[in-house]
């Protein structure tokens, strides 16, 4: 069994601020995101071990995006989210 069997994927976009490292300028950046969200139904041709497993899993998001491009027109240089955290449970 795989994850797109308990899971239904969608993207969202959320809007968050965040400073450039090399100019210090704050801006709002949209960082996408991977929602996942248990599906309603257990799928068919489950053995146990895979119902144990649908049964203790729960809603999580996946950030996608890494890296973010600078608002600044003057520095326009990439950098890395500042956040370690990739993966969020709602």
């Amino acid at each position: 069994m795989q994850e797109k069997d308990i899971f239904d994927e969608r993207q969202e976009a959320k809007s968050t601020n965040y400073s450039c490292p090399f100019c210090r300028e704050r801006n709002d950046y949209e960082v996408r995101w991977l929602k996942r969200t248990k599906k309603k139904n257990l799928p068919l041709q489950m053995n146990e071990q895979d119902r144990a497993r649908f049964q203790k899993s729960r809603d999580y998001m996946v950030r996608v995006d890494d890296q973010l491009m600078c608002k600044n027109v003057r520095c326009r240089r990439r950098f890395e989210i500042p956040s370690s955290q990739t993966v969020v449970f709602i």
